[in-house]
């Protein structure tokens, strides 16, 4: 009996160690893991560093209800490439490189003809998925990964390492809404609502395209940091209501960035007659619109999800061009299970990014 994909994968795989969550404790600790061989097709990174997704958090907990432990998070992944498969072309070992929220699609249906393997039904996550030879995939809190070189994108020379890895995930996934809900073109009116992870990136996107940016948060305390270090023009505190009437009508879009359920009718009060809010947060609860909030002045609500390979690359290159990049608190190894507790609180301006080149080796021999 011939053996399956996963077991030849098996039969050539190379050593790497990851951290990992092995039940809905969500603790991290090492844990020795492998790589498949290097295909015609794969390029293999050598990580130096990946960022902290609040998706990381949830996964590790199980909150989605969909874990398979051991579970190794991370999808804001960036290092060096060792080597490169015999097919491919566009990467060569000492290339500095990324890798997002994807590792594989089907790379034939119609969304990944188009660029847009993100919307791929076969579309691969990072990490906590079955891949297509039948393995787990595990993400970038681990020493090295072996990645088809579809889903790799090249860091700007520019763009550091450790600033630029979170653009992979929170860079993308605020990006593509702008692109392609036409919220990108100088001297519109953009309100970020929320000041996170997310929202402090598009608010840079926002003025790198030239825009008005309006920051709209019910921390009142996040106003000096949203004007003097962020660049925003205004500041809404959503629960003052002068505040918000006085901006009622102004934005030509807003990019939603909250996972709480909030009223969403003040909200499309802020939009201009045929604006858009384009969520990308994901609230546990539906969220209720009031028919009228959008009917009334021809307004919009849609949704955006990351985006594919070619976008990514993208607004790679732009953020480079502008000097847009994540603010980050770099962390060793050995601390992730403090920066999980400290992001489950909102303890984070705005991402951890964890120094994996330097410090996960240490980690590994010190729990051993």
């Amino acid at each position: 009996m011939a053996p399956t994909a996963a077991e030849q994968s098996q039969q050539h795989t190379r050593k790497a160690v990851g951290l990992a969550a092995r039940d809905v404790s969500g603790h991290l600790a090492p844990l020795a893991i492998t790589r498949r061989s290097t295909g015609d097709d794969d390029v293999v990174i050598k990580i130096l560093y990946c960022g902290i997704c609040h998706s990381d958090l949830h996964s590790i907990k199980n909150d989605w209800k969909d874990a398979t432990y051991p579970v190794i998070p991370g999808h804001e992944i960036a290092g060096e490439v060792t080597e490169a498969g015999k097919n491919v072309t566009r990467f060569k070992a000492g290339d500095r490189v990324g890798v997002g929220c994807m590792v594989n699609s089907c790379q034939s249906c119609e969304s990944c003809d188009k660029g847009f393997e993100n919307h791929c039904p076969g579309m691969i996550f990072t990490y906590n998925r079955v891949d297509r030879d039948g393995t787990l995939t595990y993400g970038g809190y681990s020493s090295m990964v072996v990645v088809h070189e579809r889903f790799v994108v090249r860091f700007p020379d520019a763009m550091p390492l450790d600033k630029g890895a979170p653009l992979l995930c929170a860079g993308i996934t605020v990006y593509t809404p702008m692109k392609y809900h036409g919220l990108n073109a100088p001297g519109m009116h953009l309100g970020v609502l929320g000041l996170g992870g997310l929202g402090h990136v598009a608010v840079k996107f926002g003025k790198a395209f030239g825009m008005k940016v309006t920051v709209i948060s019910s921390s009142p305390g996040k106003k000096q940091e949203a004007l003097e270090r962020l660049g925003a023009d205004g500041f809404v505190v959503s629960k003052n209501a002068d505040e918000m009437k006085a901006a009622m009508s102004t934005m030509d879009g807003i990019i939603n960035t909250v996972s709480a359920n909030i009223p969403m009718a003040p909200l499309f009060g802020l939009l201009k007659p045929n604006g858009k809010m384009v969520m990308v947060g994901l609230p546990e609860k539906p969220i209720e619109v009031p028919p009228f909030a959008l009917v009334a002045k021809n307004k919009t609500l849609a949704g955006s999800f990351i985006g594919g390979m070619r976008d990514t690359q993208e607004m790679l290159d732009l953020a480079a061009k502008h000097g847009v990049t994540a603010d980050i608190e770099v962390i060793g190894a050995e601390y992730v299970n403090t920066a999980m507790e400290r992001l489950a609180k909102a303890d984070v301006r705005y991402r951890f990014v964890i120094d994996i080149g330097n410090t996960l080796d240490k980690a590994a021999a010190a729990a051993k």
